[in-house]
């Protein structure tokens, strides 16, 4: 009698059991609601005391009235709040990355320095902004100090003039990312081939040069998603000056933001303009991604290929001295 041949089980379908969740939940919170935000853009869709107008299908009114009700202003505000707070905190986070895994510095007490400069990212936002508030205002403990020590004979009025408004938030941003790039940045370096420092080290290279040659060109991947995740919040920008200005963006709208516009239309229920402003905001922040993408990993083709084309050149002039010296 033949012995039956016990069939071998599939488990390659278990996979899709497993991986359901998460597209059950992106298909309900995400999806749907995108697609349902991009068709109230083309919609006229408002509410005008108890009465609910719309929806009424307008096509593209809705896009062209955003561009009319000073977009690019709201635009150039949010980017020169983020350049202003970004810039500071990807070059602190770098030098502390750099400092903190020389081996050559002998940090004592690394981790403790790293906690504190990780606690104000665990601190809320709305927190951070009601204290900078509270310490910046015109009756604040900061004014007070000066007048104090004899600084100023009349309190400075932080928030009612454009480059005061526009530094505390800056400063808050600074404050609360900093430590969480300055983390990622330390992982990225622990992760590159110790022997290639020491390397360097053996041929005489600078401080200076390690870091412009080795570490940085190593590190791109980690600097590339820091720069993308910091420009999506940056775009995002709302809970800081919101709470710091009251939601008027004042002084003069220059601290008002475009999630602070889009919050705006969706207070006074204004679905259609709120839809069109949000499709803005998904393409110019997926442009913006794009670019940088492109920009840093051209960057790094180019190099490998200047790399590659440097040892066919030194293995030409290697393959012509040994044939040299065999004649």
């Amino acid at each position: 009698m033949k012995k039956k041949t016990k069939k071998a089980k599939n488990y390659s379908n278990y996979g899709y059991l497993f991986i359901a969740p998460f597209f059950i939940s992106f298909v309900i919170f995400s999806l749907i609601p995108l697609v349902d935000t991009i068709k109230n853009s083309f919609y006229e869709y408002y509410t005008s005391g108890l009465k609910v107008v719309g929806p009424n299908f307008i096509g593209l009114q809705n896009y062209s009235q955003i561009l009319k009700a000073d977009l690019l202003k709201y635009t150039g505000n949010t980017f020169i709040l983020w350049i202003a707070g970004f810039i500071p905190q990807i070059v602190i986070a770098l030098i502390l990355a750099a400092w903190f895994t020389d081996q050559h510095m002998k940090l004592r007490g690394r981790k403790v320095y790293e906690v504190i400069i990780y606690m104000p990212n665990l601190i809320m936002a709305s927190a951070f902004a009601m204290l900078f508030f509270t310490l910046f205002s015109d009756s604040g403990p900061v004014n007070s100090l000066l007048q104090q020590l004899h600084i100023t004979k009349e309190p400075i009025r932080f928030l009612a003039s454009v480059s005061g408004t526009r530094g505390l938030i800056a400063l808050m941003n600074f404050l609360m990312w900093f430590g969480n790039t300055t983390i990622m940045l330390m992982s990225a370096i622990n992760g590159v081939n110790p022997e290639l420092f020491e390397a360097a080290n053996m041929d005489g290279c600078t401080h200076t040069q390690i870091f412009f040659r080795i570490t940085l060109p190593m590190i791109r991947p980690i600097l590339t998603y820091t720069l993308i995740t910091s420009l999506i919040g940056g775009i995002q920008m709302f809970d800081v000056p919101q709470i710091l200005t009251n939601g008027n963006g004042s002084p003069d709208r220059s601290s008002m933001t475009l999630i602070m516009l889009l919050n705006n239309y969706l207070k006074t229920k204004n679905y259609g303009m709120a839809g069109a402003l949000s499709v803005y905001l998904f393409i110019i922040s997926g442009i913006l991604c794009f670019i940088v993408y492109r920009f840093i990993n051209t960057d790094s083709s180019d190099n490998e290929a200047k790399v590659k084309a440097k040892r066919e050149k030194r293995q030409k002039k290697i393959a012509t001295v040994e044939g040299g010296i065999t004649v």
